[in-house]
């Protein structure tokens, strides 16, 4: 069971820090908005992990998802980011000085956002497919409680995720007061520009994979 959690300690860590413009988003939200807004974003993120985790591990037993309706996905989205990227771009620019605390609609706003540019981003998802492929080899049929473990790796895995977002948003908040409106308006630029160019990306891929796994006399 030991090595269950380390395993899930170890890819909490690095994906926390691989979901680029999620974490971009994470920081800025917590640098304009403080660390509530912060935690409610994180909140949201931790939150469609484990719809993705759970829809992979038992989601397939029920429903038959078809190539079609992953690029559909795909393309919502890319359609999601791009828009949130632009919205960055042209926003103003401006910073909550004071230790306000946003309201429960305003928090439930950041749970959303969090939420959704995760869950319709297949760039995370992939790499959860990865994650479990690697926990169905190790923790196969032949291993003892495989599927305890396999669930111990996973909540492991979303706990280290929350644990390290949370930490972000407490440090980028305390950051706040020393930074500048025009500090942040760069920092929207960087955001805005990091999830345009992973839409397009993403777009790319999907158009890519499109093409090449159409039929021959399609």
């Amino acid at each position: 069971m030991i090595d269950a959690i380390f395993s899930g300690i170890g890819f909490g860590l690095v994906l926390t820090f691989i979901t680029g413009p999620v974490f971009f988003a994470l920081i800025k939200t917590s640098i304009e908005r403080g660390f509530h807004a912060g935690v409610a974003l994180a909140l949201g993120i931790v939150a469609s992990d484990a719809v993705f985790v759970g829809a992979i591990l038992f989601g397939s037993q029920l429903v038959d998802i078809t190539p079609q309706t992953k690029t559909n996905v795909g393309i919502v989205g890319c359609a999601i980011l791009l828009a949130v990227g632009v919205y960055y771009l042209f926003k103003k620019s401006d910073v909550n000085y004071n230790n306000t605390t946003p309201s429960k609609l305003k928090r439930t706003g950041y749970f959303f956002k969090g939420f959704l540019m995760c869950i319709f981003n297949p760039t995370i998802l992939f790499h959860w497919i990865t994650i479990i492929g690697f926990a169905s080899t190790i923790y196969h049929e032949g291993v003892n409680d495989h599927h305890l473990k396999i669930g111990v790796m996973f909540l492991t895995i979303l706990i280290v995720q929350f644990g390290l977002d949370t930490i972000k948003a407490f440090y980028a908040n305390k950051l706040r007061q020393r930074l500048s409106v025009n500090f942040v308006h760069k920092l929207n630029i960087i955001a805005g520009w990091a999830l345009i160019i992973a839409s397009v990306v993403l777009f790319d891929r999907l158009v890519t994979h499109y093409v090449f796994s159409a039929p021959a006399g399609a």
